[in-house]
């Protein structure tokens, strides 16, 4: 009988060969390999106003990434989901302060609530595609989740086998399809913080080069 291990190693970890985890694998290391080269150029250059926020918050934008990987390996997948929700907030911002670099100095003084931009204002003003109404939806899923309120509870909604079901207070092992919504959403908002990165740290990150 396999004994499950209390801490999961890369080689061993639950979720281990789903396509939406090793994904999310490849955008964490591009992001840390251009987080360490602007790194170094934030030790170096005078910085403007919008490149010195943004190297405060994208950091946190990736560090809440790496947490969620990690919480997908151990198996901890509602504290994953809920990490979600600070990672949009860290990608809405450095991408709202990029496309409007003069509200930098509202970050600056505190990003008060009640004069800041919502979430959803926020990234409808760096992405003209979505409506506001369309991110608001969005992020409605992720706001139950954080506040508990009805919807949040499938989440950690686990099979008991028997046809019982049950709400988990550890590990979740089993739910692929969970660990996919983690990853995918994840990587996503990962890929909106490195985006910014580069467009915030031309002098470090050049462009992509145009699609033919």
């Amino acid at each position: 009988m396999n004994k499950v291990p209390r801490v999961f190693t890369p080689d061993n970890e639950p979720f281990l060969g789903r396509p939406s985890v090793y994904r999310f694998d490849l955008v964490i290391t591009r992001a840390l390999e251009d987080s360490g080269k602007v790194a170094v150029f934030t030790r170096t250059r005078t910085l403007t106003p919008l490149q010195h926020a943004v190297s405060e918050i994208i950091p946190q934008g990736i560090n809440l990434a790496l947490s969620i990987r990690e919480l997908v390996r151990q198996g901890y997948l509602f504290g994953a989901v809920v990490l979600l929700r600070p990672s949009v907030e860290r990608a809405g911002i450095a991408s709202y302060l990029h496309v409007k670099p003069s509200a930098v100095a509202q970050w600056e003084d505190g990003w008060r609530r009640g004069n800041r931009p919502t979430t959803a204002q926020m990234f409808a003003a760096a992405n003209s595609q979505f409506s506001q109404a369309e991110i608001e939806r969005v992020l409605q899923t992720f706001d139950h989740i954080v506040h508990g309120d009805p919807n949040s509870t499938s989440f950690n909604l686990i099979d008991l086998g028997d046809g019982a079901w049950g709400h988990a207070v550890g590990k979740n092992l089993s739910d692929g399809s969970l660990c996919d919504f983690v990853c995918d959403q994840a990587l996503c908002w990962l890929v909106v913080l490195a985006g910014r990165m580069a467009g915030c740290f031309p002098e470090v990150l050049p462009p992509p080069p145009p699609r033919t």
